[in-house]
């Protein structure tokens, strides 16, 4: 074993898990593998901080036939979002920000948004912003930034015009997105609707701005160096590109998971935008530390990032009343579920 796996510590006994129950948990994944919609998977179960169950099975280059490995490094994709959240809240604890800071003020470019209200995407009718878009909005997803790949409006026909689809334009800063980016109308009224979005993207720039650091020397000395993440960063040196697992989504009328040979090489190159939205790839070994800080009350191993009571504070309902997503926001991400990308 390397310090780049993870194993259990415990049997699933000593922390009150029944293993035969588990194994049927693997044994349903393994029909994924076994009727080719996945290629592979790795599944960690963990209690009270001890790691019980590990199982993996499949590939993580099938046309290699190189399976899958405790130390395969996997595209973290959305779970970026936490990590880079977590970076500002520890900004915000020391008072760099203020959450409902007006994003204009490190990003003068949202200084005037303009929000869809009605039209096509050939003539969008648009008003001015009622209430600036501020860092609170960026952090719950309510700043009425959205995402290209959503195909549900209008809006989302602009960004892949733009160049926002599947990431963004290999040639474009994390700055130069930002510009961009506030070219377009807003969804909706900042702070009136929750939609799944860029807004993470958003707010890895505006930490660049608020810390004086590039997102990825942010992200390594404020998060991965304290918690011993050790494979975890914005691409895969080239020493390392054989444990990358390969990239696969699903056909779009087989559902069989197909490779997806040009996307997945971005993991392998320094990327010119460091994307705090989904940019970060790592093993489930440094995941699980992160995971383990955050069910810890932000402390891990004597090391603290955030105190108890900020991460008791961001895992609390954000939305007006109390409401869930389902009545706050947009159904798409809300209430609807979607093949996977891995």
């Amino acid at each position: 074993m390397t310090n780049h796996e993870l194993v259990p510590d415990v049997t699933p006994a000593e922390v009150g898990l029944d293993a035969s129950r588990l194994a049927r948990i693997d044994r349903h994944f393994e029909r994924y593998v076994d009727d080719g919609r996945l290629a592979g998977w790795m599944l960690t179960i963990a209690r009270e901080g001890r790691v019980a169950h590990v199982s993996m099975c499949g590939h993580r280059d099938r046309e290699a036939g190189l399976a899958v490995s405790s130390d395969t490094i996997w595209r973290l994709y959305s779970m970026t979002k936490p990590i880079t959240s977590v970076a500002a809240l520890m900004l915000w604890e020391r008072g760099a920000f203020e959450l409902h800071d007006p994003v204009s003020n490190f990003l003068p470019e949202f200084s005037e948004p303009m929000v869809w209200r009605a039209g096509s995407v050939t003539r969008p009718i648009l008003e001015p912003a009622t209430e600036q878009m501020q860092m609170w909005h960026l952090l719950t997803h309510t700043s009425g930034l959205t995402y290209g790949f959503m195909y549900a409006h209008p809006l989302d026909e602009l960004y892949r015009r733009a160049g926002f689809e599947w990431g963004v334009p290999n040639d474009v800063s994390l700055a130069g997105l930002c510009e961009r980016l506030a070219t377009l109308p807003l969804l909706f009224q900042p702070g009136t609707e929750w939609n799944y979005s860029m807004s993470t993207d958003v707010l890895g720039r505006a930490l660049e701005v608020v810390s004086g650091q590039p997102l990825d020397e942010l992200l390594g000395a404020s998060v991965f160096e304290p918690l011993g993440m050790i494979d975890t960063a914005f691409f895969v040196p080239e020493s390392d590109h054989d444990r990358l697992a390969m990239l696969y989504g699903a056909h779009p009328t087989t559902a069989l998971a197909m490779r997806l040979e040009t996307a997945a090489e971005v993991a392998k190159h320094r990327p010119q935008a460091a994307l705090g939205g989904g940019g970060l790839v790592g093993t489930a070994r440094d995941y699980h530390r992160f995971a383990e800080m955050l069910r810890n009350e932000g402390e891990l191993d004597g090391v603290r990032l955030l105190s108890p009571r900020t991460v008791r504070y961001a895992a609390s309902n954000h939305l007006p009343g109390g409401v869930d997503l389902t009545a706050f926001g947009r159904p798409l991400f809300a209430e609807t579920t979607f093949d996977g990308v891995g």
